[in-house]
């Protein structure tokens, strides 16, 4: 069996997934969740911030399942949320100089730019 056939096998085996896509949609699954979460009990204020958050984790969790689906609207709307994430974290982080929010920019740059890769855009449809 030559490299090629096997590789064929293992693509159709996962159906077009890569495991980097996976963890990438259970981070943001995760972490969708924790803010629906902080934004439900009052972390955000009571007002519009509230509500604000609670669309974007709405608008980001069909993202993630679309996504999981290997569909090309689920990317880009997690494409969208990392870069999101990547430029608020980045803007507390000059704002404050807390350290973790500038570790958790850069991941969510670092998954933006795994995201737009050719492999990942040419397994999406």
């Amino acid at each position: 069996m030559s490299d090629n056939e096997e590789v064929k096998k293992l693509e159709a085996r996962a159906h077009g997934m890569l495991p980097g896509v996976a963890g990438i949609s259970l981070f943001m699954l995760v972490l969708t969740l924790v803010n629906a979460f902080a934004a439900l009990t009052g972390k955000f204020g009571v007002g519009s911030a509230k509500y604000g958050v609670l669309a974007l984790c709405t608008l980001l969790a069909a993202g993630v399942f679309g996504l999981l689906r290997l569909r090309r609207w689920g990317w880009a709307l997690v494409l969208g949320g990392c870069l999101t994430l990547c430029l608020g974290n980045l803007f507390v982080f000059e704002k404050t100089h807390a350290g973790p929010y500038l570790v958790q920019g850069l991941f969510a740059l670092l998954f933006f730019l795994y995201l737009v890769r050719t492999e990942v855009r040419d397994r999406l449809r």
